[in-house]
Order: C-alpha cells, then structure tokens, then sequence
C-alpha cells in the first residue's frame, strides 16, 4: 500500500516503523527515508543487507545533536554497519591536534553510533575488511571512495548515501529502489577508451589516480566505462582510481572492461551505444599536471600516503621501500586499524624507518600535519584533490616507490619518461 502523503509504496514492517510501533529513534529514520525516496522518485523502498556510516565524522555541532537525537530516542541499527573514518586518531591520540571542545565533541559523536550498534571499524576502505558485499548485495554505503568501490570493484549496489540518510538506512534496513539500485542505473552512458598509452604506464601505479582525476572530471556523476586497462588490474590500482573519481567528480559506478564484474564486454554495460572518448597521453599527462602543481626537482616538506586507507598489502611493501631508503621529511600512512593489526610486525618495521602510522582518520581531514612549509607529496589522487584546499598545502603527486624516494632525498623525484608525449 502507499502512504497517504507520498506516492511511495510501503511495506505493512514500512508503515509500522513510520507509525512509532519500533519507538521513536525508527520513526524518525523511516520518515527521513521516505522522504529520500519522493527526492528521488523512486516507487517502492528495498531491503539493505548492511551500512557504512559516514556521519561519525565531526563537522559541527548539527551532526552531533542529530546523533544523540537518534539515540536518546532509542534508536539503534537493524543491519550490520562499519563506521567511516572519525576526527581522532584512539591508537595514537597525541598525533590529532584539537583543541579539547572539538575534541570531546568529536568523541561524544563517535561514542553515540557505537553505541546505536555500528561496528568502532573507523576507515573510508570498509571493502578491506573480511565481511564486505557480494556482487549484487544492496546496501547503504556513505564516503565516496567507498560507494565507487562497492559498485565498481565488488560488484555490489548502493546509491551516493550521505551524512543522516546513512545512519537512516542502517536503522530501517531499508532505502529508495532508485538509481544504483536499479538494472537501468548501472548502465554506462559514457565510454573512455585508452589510445596510444604505453604498456609500461599502464603497468604503473601512478596512472590510477590521474585517470580517475581525468574520469571524474569527464564524467561527472554518469557511469562510465573504461577500456584499454590491464585485465589484471588490481584492487588496490581501482581503488586509486575510483577515489580519484569520486573527489573531482560524483563517480559512484564505473566499468572496466574485462576486469570488474558486471563488465566482461562493452555490450553486457551497454558502453556499445554510450558516447566515446579516446584518451590519449597528452590527456593524461594534462590530468596530472591540473592534479599536481609542483614540479620535479622540488623541495618538499612531508609525505603523505594510504588515502583512502592503506591495505595491508600497501603496508607491507611501504615497509620494504623505506627500510632501504629511509625518510628525511615527514612521512605518514594512513590505514584502518583492522588493516595495521593483521600485518603484525610490519607495523614496528614502519615505525623503525620513521614513518608515523595514522589510524581511525586521514592527514587530509585532521589536523595532524603542522610546521611544514615546503610542498607534501602524495600517492592518492583523493588526498592531491583535497590538500590544497583543506590544509593550504601545495601537492606533488607520484606512485609509492617515488614518494619513498622523494622522501628519502627532500625533493620531488619522478620518472619523467613515463609521460613524455612524442
């Protein structure tokens, strides 16, 4: 049946959550849901099988008084839910520079969606963890990295959830049937196409991020297919990618051709019939250098790496890299806690050769980094995008083994043939 104020048809459970019969908290949430589903027209709600909480991270006095809302109403989730990264580093408290009301504010909002039920995972990267969504599992995932991941890499279905409507959905278990959600939502309307790339960019690391630069500044918010990667392609490459994508656009779904799940041929995403753009190496190279300001040869002031959220894989080999060449400006990582625990002495190995491990946040949205005056130097497209802007930082960009390097001799080091145009 459908609700008297709304075109949208509701369930008899529906109806019993917006009525107040599951308490006030579920009332609530229902009512933000339903309203979410006539924004986006959709005619029917749908079932989540879990969430990830983007709203834990403080950014003002709105989102906590939400939050304690909920829970003073009682509210508490209904399917499993991680939570994204927080404004605090728990692991390593000295490293976050707030001053103590924000501080507190911070904690009290992380303290109430643990206590609504969500799982303290603090990471943007909930895809790392062993429990994440099969192809085809619907679920409500907020922080951008992480919707573009699910939809993409996983093959799972979520829409763009944000802040409230997040924790709405881990509450009801339900959202709109629209968009992402639908067959017809996945389908591409943009084709990019490599030409005249080489193989040896290709097999770099450093190209994934700027093409998801150059992706989310082409695309927008479409779904877009991408043809010419290696068809072993790693998860880690496609996360740079797809958080790239997400920051300088709206991506929340790509496909590439012959490596993610839903996308064996150009045709089984109907990237046949989508509008095509060759990218070529003089795009890339434009891409990086919009993206990357700072030019080779550079004095720089820190390094900061694992954004979003180093893997342990990532982990393990930073550790390799610096015990031959060790850092002489500051060198952070970023990485979940659940990601630092499972390589074991690897963290110690870090810690050895200088590199301050960074957990539960980011360098790019908490106050960690301070008295550099120099450019930093990152990895991650996410952390180049947003840098300048939030720290006032100017950014090189380069793969893993180049910022090691960097690190090691003060200055930007790159291998600049790779993007040499004939």
């Amino acid at each position: 049946m459908t609700s008297e104020a709304t075109a949208v048809e509701l369930t008899a459970d529906d109806r019993a959550r917006l009525n107040g019969e599951r308490g006030e908290g579920a009332a609530l949430a229902m009512r933000l849901v339903v309203k979410m589903a006539e924004v986006a027209r959709a005619p029917r709600l749908r079932d989540v099988t879990g969430a990830h909480i983007d709203s834990c991270l403080y950014h003002g006095q709105a989102g906590l008084d939400f939050a304690e809302r909920l829970l003073a109403c009682g509210a508490s989730v209904t399917v499993p839910a991680t939570l994204n990264v927080s404004s605090l580093d728990l692991l390593h408290p000295e490293l976050v520079r707030l001053d103590e009301e924000t501080r507190t504010r911070a904690s009290r909002l992380m303290d109430s969606y643990v206590a609504m039920g969500c799982r303290p995972t603090w990471t943007c990267a909930p895809y790392q963890l062993p429990d994440r969504p099969g192809s085809g599992e619907h679920v409500a995932w907020a922080e951008s990295n992480a919707i573009v991941f699910a939809n993409s890499v996983l093959g799972a279905r979520t829409n763009r959830y944000g802040d409230f409507i997040d924790i709405c959905a881990a509450i009801t278990g339900r959202v709109p049937d629209s968009g992402l959600h639908t067959d017809d939502g996945r389908r591409a309307t943009l084709l990019l196409r490599l030409g005249g790339v080489s193989d040896e960019l290709l097999d770099t690391e450093v190209l994934y991020p700027v093409l998801g630069h150059l992706l989310g500044r082409r695309a927008g918010s479409r779904v877009t297919a991408i043809e010419g990667l290696p068809p072993n392609t790693s998860e880690d490459r496609l996360k740079a990618l797809g958080a790239a994508a997400a920051s300088s656009g709206a991506v929340a779904l790509f496909h590439v051709v012959g490596v993610t799940p839903e996308s064996p041929t150009r045709e089984s995403v109907g990237a046949d019939t989508a509008r095509e753009i060759v990218v070529t190496l003089a795009d890339l190279r434009a891409a990086r250098d919009e993206l990357s300001r700072v030019p080779d040869g550079a004095e720089i002031g820190a390094v900061s790496v694992g954004t979003p959220h180093a893997s342990g894989s990532e982990l393990r080999r930073l550790a390799a890299l610096v015990r031959d060449e060790r850092p002489r400006v500051p060198f952070y990582v970023n990485t979940g806690r659940a990601q630092l625990a499972a390589v074991g002495s690897v963290a110690e190995d870090l810690a050895d050769a200088g590199v301050t491990v960074v957990t539960d946040t980011c360098t790019y949205i908490a106050p960690i980094l301070h008295d550099i005056a120099a450019p930093v130097m990152t990895d991650s497209g996410k952390w180049a995008w947003y840098a300048p802007s939030n720290l006032g930082f100017d950014v090189a960009l380069g793969s893993l083994e180049e910022c090691v390097r960097s690190a090691a001799a003060g200055r930007v080091i790159r291998d600049a043939r790779l993007w040499e145009v004939g």
